[in-house]
């Protein structure tokens, strides 16, 4: 009778605990997705291991800068979060750019590139750097004339697409990087686990850290496969950071759509990897994680966070950190007298 007693206790007092955890769990899963071990089908753009490993060598590639200094991997290094670590990027002619650059890991799944959102998809946004002046300073014709100089991008091109009658293209380039990036995923974070249903993959006070998450209002920007990158808000909904953290001149969505309600909108960025993609915000001007976490809190919630509330937040979004891709630097095809040979020269354009 008495260990019957003792086992209605302890059911008792576990319970409850249990319930809770359980409900936390629910809510966690109606807001968030795991991030997948395998890319998504790509709309109108089939992926194949030939236009990834096209898209791969392009990725690397700094001869599709007019300077052959920059590639995709300079502002995106995939060593270093997928990003630079710089406030802003350096770009051709050491020009910098106007915005702090976004990690290319995860980036496949959110609602559009850029912090604008000018860009709808990778393929599209793969385009921009290229062409910009204050990255790589170049042009169509001159990617793919550089391109078309080497037989061993026209072989590859002819294998990614075949059957073209012009597989070497800008559209094709494009296309073969969207292809890479789509596979630069960063799964089985510790919060994947616990939403897998790993239940000891966070600890009490990262749960508690969960809880908070959920229960500020954290979640209604930073949801999703993504933690975020699901859509646009202004900077500054409740008090308007400071003009170094939210320059007046960067007006964010509104240069896109000319809408009023869209000044200082920027698309929410996303929060995986966050512990190792500073520095943060579109102006790359805070590099304490701690520090944005309490701008966030003042700025969108209205909300003075507390010292243990901000320590608990950041608590939470070091679970988000994934399994970093491992890529093998590629070899590229060697350059020919038909190649365009590196330049100098000003600088025009826009940047992330």
């Amino acid at each position: 009778m008495k260990s019957l007693i003792l086992v209605a206790l302890l059911l008792a007092t576990v319970g409850p605990a249990a319930r809770a955890q359980s409900s936390l769990l629910d809510q966690a899963r109606a807001r968030f997705e795991v991030v997948p071990v395998s890319p998504p089908a790509i709309p109108g753009n089939p992926l194949t291991p030939e236009k990834i490993e096209l898209g791969k060598m392009l990725f690397f590639d700094p001869r599709l800068s007019r300077s052959w200094l920059i590639s995709c991997n300079t502002c995106h290094n995939i060593a270093t979060g997928g990003v630079d670590l710089l406030e802003t990027s350096i770009g051709h002619g050491w020009a910098k750019g106007p915005r702090n650059s976004p990690t290319v890991l995860n980036a496949v799944f959110n609602v559009a590139q850029f912090w604008d959102g000018r860009a709808k998809d990778l393929q599209e946004q793969a385009k921009g750097p290229v062409q910009a002046g204050v990255e790589m300073n170049s042009t169509p014709e001159r990617a793919v004339a550089t391109l078309k100089s080497m037989p061993g991008y026209v072989e590859s091109f002819e294998a990614a697409f075949p059957g073209q009658a012009e597989p070497v293209s800008f559209d094709n380039m494009a296309s073969a990087i969207e292809a890479f990036e789509s596979t630069l995923l960063t799964p089985w974070s510790r919060f994947d686990r616990y939403l897998s249903g790993q239940a000891d993959a966070l600890n009490t006070v990262e749960l508690q850290s969960l809880e908070l998450f959920l229960n500020k209002g954290c979640v209604n920007c930073h949801n999703g496969v993504n933690v975020g990158g699901t859509g646009y808000f202004p900077f500054g909904v409740a008090e308007k950071p400071s003009t170094d953290i939210l320059p007046e001149g960067d007006k964010g969505r509104f240069a896109v759509t000319q809408a009023t309600s869209d000044e200082y909108s920027f698309k929410s960025p996303t929060l995986r990897n966050i512990g190792l993609t500073a520095p943060y915000f579109h102006s790359g001007k805070v590099w304490d994680l701690k520090q944005a976490v309490a701008i966030m809190g003042t700025a969108q919630l209205g909300s003075e966070l507390g010292d243990s509330e901000v320590d608990a937040i950041t608590a939470f979004l070091l679970t988000l950190t994934g399994e970093q891709p491992i890529i093998e630097y590629p070899v590229l095809p060697p350059h020919t007298d038909r190649t365009p040979l590196p330049e100098s020269g000003p600088t025009a354009g826009a940047g992330h």
